[in-house]
């Protein structure tokens, strides 16, 4: 049945990125082709023990947030707005007249508000109650995105929040599929969006030795390679629109690519470390290819957590060469380029899979040179983009307490002679 239109799928009909790549979806896509990372010295972490990240270029929300009063949002709120109106413009579709009780937004976040409950916590220490902002609740409580996003969307579907630590957003689009596919919406506004880069969390990070502590800034992040030392902390958001198939087909929607199929699981295994055999995010990948009603040999390209951690890639570099064999799907990660961006990670990532499946492309694993010795061997792509048939493709997101969530993505339509 490889690739035939099945009435479960979901059309992606809009994509919307703010990244450390760039603002918009066409210039993120362009950075992560080049294989030039965005990792530098970040003069907010100098006094820290890493003081490197993968920062948003040129964000200014007054320019960049719909409405009028855009300092009132947390930093990950603003992203999460400004990818989310790119997604919707994108789509073609009107907030203004569309139903808007049938449309959903769910929004994936790690931390929420962090930043703002940094320095407003930093101001009540120094100064007392008195000069603690009203609106902290408001711009901190991690729900407060998605709610954010309905506001100015006017969504009046179900609004939710997921938090799946590093794999939040990927989790929200899962849900946001349940959610077309149950009928309790039409549209689906979904994504994440996180703005981690604070130096409680920095240094929380740093603490644990999941940074990189290399000073040559642009290498730092480098996923699977002999090398890697740990990841670059980043920032951004991830936002798609998502409908069912048959519905974008019958409004004539442009779409990037049909989400086919997803699977989740836990690990069980450790709070912050990866299960170093893989269970878990093996049972992940084989529910993404049931729901996507295929098997292991018509994968051909998989977007890989690939967070530049010795334990991570070690443990998914054996997973993938487990569940794949010699003969491998093509492999890439994106954090070479960007970095973590934490919740938003695994929706910018499915984002920039969706692109890779539209454009017949895998982006390069930028800083990619070796192999450990006993490393599993996968077909990385490094060096530069490869174009080659993209009939489906997977995106892996992993996070603390052993979240794993795989998403299966096809081509927006058969290929010639399928089906």
């Amino acid at each position: 049945m490889t690739g035939q239109l099945r009435g479960t799928d979901i059309a992606i009909t809009g994509i919307g990125l703010v990244t450390p790549a760039g603002i918009g979806t066409k210039e993120t896509w362009a950075r992560v082709c080049s294989g030039r990372p965005t990792a530098s010295a970040d003069p907010a972490l100098s006094e820290l023990p890493v003081q490197l990240s993968c920062r948003v270029p040129g964000f200014d929300p007054r320019l960049r947030v719909p409405g009028a009063q855009p300092w009132r949002h947390d930093r990950f709120t603003q992203f999460a707005l400004t990818a989310a109106q790119e997604a919707v413009d994108d789509a073609r579709l009107d907030p203004g007249t569309w139903n808007e009780s049938r449309v959903a937004v769910v929004l994936g976040s790690a931390a929420g508000g962090v930043e703002t409950y940094e320095k407003q916590h930093r101001k009540f220490l120094d100064t007392g109650p008195r000069n603690v902002s009203p609106l902290l609740l408001p711009a901190f409580l991690p729900n407060m995105g998605a709610g954010q996003l309905a506001i100015a969307l006017r969504a009046r579907g179900p609004v939710l929040h997921t938090a799946t630590a590093c794999a939040s957003g990927a989790t929200a689009l899962m849900t946001a599929a349940l959610l077309l596919h149950g009928g309790l919406c039409d549209i689906a506004v979904a994504g994440g969006s996180d703005a981690m880069i604070t130096p409680l969390c920095a240094t929380a990070f740093a603490k644990m030795g999941a940074l990189s502590t290399r000073q040559d800034a642009p290498s730092a992040s480098r996923p699977f390679d002999r090398d890697r030392d740990g990841f670059v902390l980043a920032e951004g958001a991830g936002v798609l629109v998502l409908e069912r198939y048959a519905d974008a087909a019958d409004r004539h929607a442009p779409t990037h690519a049909r989400l086919a199929g997803y699977g989740a699981s836990g690990d069980a295994h450790q709070p912050v470390a990866p299960d170093p055999e893989g269970h878990g995010l093996q049972l992940s990948l084989r529910e993404a290819l049931r729901t996507a009603d295929a098997s292991p040999d018509e994968v051909d390209h998989i977007n890989a957590h690939g967070t530049s951690t010795p334990l991570n890639d070690r443990s998914e570099a054996a997973t993938l060469h487990r569940m794949f064999g010699t003969a491998s799907p093509s492999i890439t990660s994106a954090k070479g380029v960007i970095g973590h961006a934490m919740g938003a990670a695994g929706a910018i990532e499915a984002a920039l899979t969706a692109l890779t499946v539209e454009h017949q492309l895998a982006p390069p694993t930028a800083n990619f040179h070796r192999f450990e010795p006993d490393a599993p061997p996968v077909d990385l792509v490094h060096g530069e983009p490869r174009s080659h048939r993209i009939d489906l493709a997977l995106s892996n997101s992993c996070g603390f307490g052993g979240q794993n969530t795989t998403l299966a993505f096809r081509r927006a339509a058969p290929a010639a002679g399928e089906g």
